[in-house]
């Protein structure tokens, strides 16, 4: 049974671009992780201050793997004991690359929370 985890990422207005641009230059990078089924970041569409980074893994194991995983630590800035700030990981308040080259390298989002759910029913568009 797939789960899905929900990040929700608070992030001041004058920041929102600089999420963005780090998850662009990250996109694709999760993509041929074991056990991952998708990803969707979603923007607010009204005055709002939360993006949700949605994820969806095959199984709890399949994301666990990825949050051990090298290139999850190489990504999100966990190497070498620096702090975890996360997209998928509870408390990030940085949402993309850990600390990218834009100004001030400094988190993008100012908190956030995992949401964690497993998958009961889903329906896709006919194509």
């Amino acid at each position: 049974m797939s789960v899905v985890k929900i990040n929700v990422l608070t992030v001041p207005a004058e920041r929102r671009e600089v999420l963005e641009q780090r998850f662009g230059a990250r996109a694709g990078e999760v993509d041929t992780t074991p056990g991952f089924e998708s990803f969707q970041l979603l923007r607010p569409t009204d005055d709002s201050d939360r993006y949700f980074v949605v994820t969806q893994w095959e199984s709890e194991e399949a994301f666990d793997a990825w949050m051990s995983s090298r290139a999850f630590q190489r990504g999100h800035g966990t190497q070498s004991g620096e702090s975890s700030e996360s997209p998928e990981a509870p408390g990030n308040a940085d949402g993309g690359e850990a600390r990218g080259s834009d100004s001030g390298s400094r988190p993008a989002a100012s908190g956030a929370e995992l949401l964690s759910f497993e998958v009961i029913q889903s329906s896709v568009a006919a194509g």
